[in-house]
């Protein structure tokens, strides 16, 4: 917001601009006439240089002392900020600059002026308050200014159709292409302009015909794009949340119906197995997936791809920043090792399905001797090995259901009475992060100090508790929920030492960590929900305003798995990136002619301009030559637009005194009182010089009396 190019003034430009903010005409005018190392276009902090200042503080003095200046910076914007303020008579008097003899400069926008590589305007966001599509004319008509309006148009300004809405010239395409908001905001601003009463009243014969000819285009505008409302729909960012927590409760449905065959048990126990015929390999029909399995890879898939956008479009560090971004990578790159891991044991399988289709001749599998490697997959599940890829599928996919259940955490703050809990969950989840640090210090303590206490007693007790690293982590960690039995430090042989050290460190771990940790966590817990219960409403807000912007950004509006299947727009997307790299490409094959092809396209810009000048000139005289004999209905026309305008005028005349009035009295008077100061300032030289010559000739005379 703020320009770091204030930040590096001298203190003549720092007193030059104070003075044209307050209106300080002297100092003004003596440091434009007598300093040769002013800028008089430097800026302040805020982009504002000392032409903007004296206009929006509406000193009209100051103002056309800057204006005498050659190459002044910001003579655009200092004529938008007085069209917005009503500043009718510094108006005139930027519009009196050279800048303006031609008249060009009142038909182009800031935007459309930038080529000229010239500091009319500031082509940048920080010196404007002005979107860069808006030209004076259409400002003045936004404004409702009528004087600024009959002036401009005496000028020679008009404001411009925009093109049709599906127009594909060479402008429209490359304003879209580069940025449609802009271009979009550009053709309302237009519109909004020709659909002044200001306006309508001062540049139309027929203002109420204009007006209903206006209201037609803009009603069919309106419903140009009937075809694509659903696509408008599906693009709001609440029917967005809306089809994203559909798709993921279908996604958990499909997880649950994958399970529902086995709620009741299984049909073959872990030493049995079933086949469809008998030489069929029993492992062929364990690792093929199932309909559910499927879809809800399909699933996967589309949320993959969903976090792969996501990480292009923020990057991967602000994807990082985020939690749930975290859980969900987790989540999916869990179903990716698991689905990996199931379809290798499926292609193991299916090379032993191979190998005894090809080799064995016998129907009955139980009646032929196998090489191990292809026997094994005949086996029953009691015999798999541990690191089996089945095996370690299950057990991943396990982890990923549990971690797919809790992403509906991430949708709770859109409920009034869900929301402070998920909240409150949240913070309780940091302070089990904390508390784990010094959790981990204890229990690793404890655990080596009992594992060093009972390794030597390895089958010398009556459970095998700390004998080995493995044992002493599962006695020390299920006796927290205090599921471990005293007995556990108990020797076999009369080892009465041993057994005293084992109670006494055994008694310790569990007073420090049930009775002091274990109450501390619950203590954090409980001064976590506490707090935000107080600002409970405040908390829940917030959290739902975040959950909805995270659905305002542009693009993934279909959930998985619909967004796999490329849209028009991708297609669209496509086709435009290999237009742009044909263009690149032939563009620099012809890298000799660009310049050619510039000065080629300023010409026709100029002579198009020239067109429109000469367009508005014969209509003008066309207007003219009609109103030489005005019938009846231009005669009542015009006496209603004068009579509206009169109306419109007296009516801003009347309202009461308002703020910015007051601002402007208050500015004349500090004027006044700069005006008065270099008064008194003159009058006091002059006195102080009389003085002196009376001093002088007093002196004189007392010495010829001497």
């Amino acid at each position: 917001m703020f320009n770091e190019k204030g930040t590096s003034l001298t203190v003549e430009e720092e007193r030059f601009l104070d003075s044209a903010e307050y209106g300080n005409i002297p100092v003004v005018r003596k440091m434009l006439e007598e300093s040769k190392t002013l800028n008089f276009n430097c800026v302040d902090y805020m982009g504002q240089n000392a032409l903007q200042l004296a206009v929006g503080n509406e000193h009209l003095e100051v103002t056309e002392l800057l204006l005498k200046k050659e190459n002044l910076a910001r003579v655009g914007d200092a004529l938008l900020l007085a069209i917005s303020k009503g500043y009718v008579r510094i108006v005139e008097a930027i519009l009196n600059h050279p800048a303006f003899a031609q008249g060009q400069r009142l038909t182009l926008s800031p935007l459309e002026q930038e080529l000229r590589d010239d500091d009319f305007y500031a082509y940048d966001e920080d010196g404007t308050r002005f979107s860069h599509d808006i030209t004076p004319i259409i400002l003045a008509a936004h404004c409702q200014e009528y004087e600024i309006v009959h002036i401009l148009l005496l000028k020679g300004a008009r404001i411009e159709r925009p093109h049709d809405y599906f127009c594909k010239c060479n402008e429209c395409a490359e304003k879209q292409r580069k940025d449609s908001f802009s271009h979009s905001r550009s053709r309302m601003n237009a519109y909004k302009g020709l659909a002044s009463a200001a306006y309508l009243s001062l540049s139309s014969e027929d203002p109420v015909l204009t007006a209903l000819e206006l209201s037609n285009e803009l009603a069919r505008l309106a419903n140009i794009e009937t075809e694509f409302k659903l696509g408008r729909i599906l693009r709001s960012p609440f029917m967005k949340f809306v089809a994203h927590a559909v798709s993921f409760t279908i996604f958990l449905g499909l997880l649950v119906v994958n399970a529902s065959d086995r709620f009741e048990g299984v049909k073959n126990l872990p030493n049995e197995t079933i086949t469809d015929h008998p030489k069929q390999i029993f492992r062929v029909k364990t690792t093929q997936f199932s309909w559910t399995e499927l879809l809800i890879m399909k699933w996967v898939l589309g949320m993959i791809w969903s976090e792969c956008k996501e990480i292009w479009e923020e990057g991967p560090r602000e994807y990082v920043m985020h939690l749930w971004n975290l859980l969900d990578f987790g989540m999916l790159s869990i179903f990716v090792a698991s689905f990996t891991a199931r379809f290798m044991a499926f292609l193991k399988a299916t090379e032993a399905q191979q190998y005894v289709d090809q080799y064995v001749r016998d129907d009955d599998l139980s009646n032929v001797t196998l090489p191990p490697e292809i026997a094994y997959f005949t086996y029953a599940r009691n015999k798999w090995l541990p690191s089996d890829p089945q095996i370690i599928s299950e057990g991943l996919y396990a982890i990923a259901v549990v971690l797919s259940f809790s992403r509906i955490a991430y949708i709770l703050p859109a409920n009034e009475s869900f929301g402070p809990l998920q909240i409150s969950l949240g913070r309780t989840v940091k302070d089990i992060f904390k508390f784990m640090v010094i959790f981990i210090m204890v229990f690793v303590a404890f655990m080596i100090g009992m594992f060093n206490l009972y390794s030597y007693y390895l089958g010398a007790k009556y459970n095998p508790a700390f004998t080995t690293v493995e044992e002493s982590f599962k006695t020390l960690f299920w006796s927290i929920f205090g599921l471990s039995e005293v007995i556990s430090v108990v020797l076999k042989y009369d080892h009465k030492f041993i057994e005293n050290i084992g109670y006494v460190l055994y008694g310790v771990y569990n007073v420090t960590m049930v009775v002091v940790l274990l109450n501390m966590l619950i203590a954090m817990i409980n001064n976590s929900y506490q707090e935000i219960e107080e600002d409970a409403d405040v908390e829940w807000k917030f959290a739902r305003a975040k959950l909805w912007l995270s659905y305002f950004d542009e693009g993934r509006t279909l959930p998985a798995p619909f967004n796999l299947v490329p849209s028009p727009k991708s297609f669209y997307y496509l086709i435009m990136r290999i237009k742009m790299c044909l263009i690149k490409l032939c563009k620099s094959k012809a890298k000799n002619c660009e310049n050619d092809l510039e000065m080629g396209m300023l010409n026709s810009k100029l002579r198009k301009v020239r067109f429109q000048s000469s367009a508005r000139n014969s209509e003008n005289f066309t207007v003219k030559k009609g109103y030489n004999k005005p019938t009846r209905y231009q005669k009542i026309m015009k006496r209603l637009i004068k009579r509206y305008v009169l109306k419109a005028q007296v009516d801003r005349e009347n309202d009461e005194v308002n703020e910015g009035e007051l601002k402007e009295i208050k500015q004349d008077i500090s004027s006044l009182r700069y005006e008065l100061l270099e008064e008194k300032s003159e009058a006091t030289g002059e006195l102080a010089r009389l003085i002196q010559q009376l001093s002088d000739n007093f002196g004189k005379n007392l010495n010829k009396d001497i």
